[in-house]
């Protein structure tokens, strides 16, 4: 296991991160804390989760992943790990998350990181995350700003002043963003500063062999404010590990929750997935591996988050720290991405 500085903060990280969002869900709390310890007897020391999760999303399960790992968490040394989490932005849905307004403001942010530190049993979060944009911005598998889905929004100097407080109180060490565009990770980082204010050190979007879009803009926004990627949907919802191009297993995410993972589903998808496991066969990898060892290859990605919901899956996608993909794999590789440009975005 390699470790990497995250951004301009003086957390190392390694680079494969474990993410929970099953937990509660798929998992029992048994089954998470047995993730838990093998991850961190691998090298695995950050942990990544949300006040929203488990998913999909549900009244009664709402903060179930965090408290399954703060009753994990509570065993452990603690200052050896760094422990991530996310609050939730405005949306029409999950109304059991302080109400409709979920606002980026004050009162939401104080009550959501006072609510995630009594589920996680820690005094202060290592990274703390703006799940989504407080402004409207295009999501999960939409592509098009459309300038009437506008909506009144915390202008961001006032929030990044909230979590300053907030840095300032102990509670949160860094923030993050996650779901971002490069016009908002410039905008944080201009604003913090010009007032003076801690940066944000990270940003949490999908990355994968089916979804490139941080290639371009994003790429050279984090790289000139010095924001470390963190890569979730690594497998594209388990696509690229090949078990949904026969009969999809029963147990699966996408078999159990049918409106889930929508952008895996687009057109070209299947097709893109096919050729990218065709070429792990042919030189003999594991599909896993290869599109796990292809995203840790790519300069900007700091971290690359795994999920998984059995062990076995959990040590293959560990394992593929051990892979390193020469130029002749990785020049197949673009040549399906130049023949399906990112199908999945």
């Amino acid at each position: 296991m390699q470790y990497k500085q995250l951004g301009q903060s003086d957390l190392s990280i390694s680079e494969i991160c474990l993410g929970t969002m099953t937990y509660g869900q798929q998992n029992t709390i048994e089954e998470a804390h047995q993730q838990l310890d093998y991850a961190v007897a691998c090298g695995v020391n950050f942990i990544d989760a949300a006040e929203m999760y488990p998913v999909p999303a549900q009244k009664e399960t709402q903060g179930r992943t965090e408290e399954y790992i703060g009753q994990w968490l509570t065993k452990q040394q603690r200052d050896q790990l760094i422990i991530a989490t996310k609050i939730a932005g405005p949306t029409r849905s999950m109304s059991w998350i302080r109400g409709k307004n979920r606002a980026i403001n004050r009162q939401n942010v104080e009550q959501a990181v006072n609510d995630s530190l009594k589920r996680l049993q820690t005094d202060y979060i290592d990274l703390y995350q703006i799940h989504w944009p407080d402004r409207y911005v295009p999501l999960f598998s939409q592509t098009a700003y459309e300038p009437h889905l506008e909506r009144e929004t915390i202008p961001i100097a006032e929030q990044l002043t909230i979590f300053a407080d907030l840095i300032k109180a102990g509670k949160i060490r860094y923030l993050g963003l996650s779901n971002e565009t490069p016009w908002g990770v410039g905008e944080f980082c201009h604003l913090s500063k010009q007032l003076g204010l801690p940066p944000v050190v990270s940003i949490q979007n999908a990355y994968n062999l089916l979804n490139r879009v941080f290639d371009s803009a994003l790429a050279e926004t984090c790289r000139r404010e010095n924001v470390g990627l963190l890569a979730y949907s690594p497998l594209g919802f388990g696509t690229l590990t090949g078990k949904y191009q026969q009969a999809p297993p029963a147990n699966a995410r996408m078999t159990l929750f049918s409106n889930f993972g929508s952008r895996y589903l687009k057109p070209n998808t299947s097709k893109a997935a096919a050729a990218y496991i065709e070429i792990a066969n042919k030189y003999q990898l594991s599909p896993a591996k290869m599109a796990l060892a292809f995203v840790r290859s790519r300069w900007f990605v700091t971290g690359t988050i795994i999920g998984a919901t059995t062990l076995e899956q959990l040590k293959e996608n560990l394992e593929s720290v051990e892979v390193v993909l020469n130029q002749e794999i990785l020049a197949d590789l673009e040549a399906v991405h130049a023949q399906y440009p990112n199908p999945a975005p």
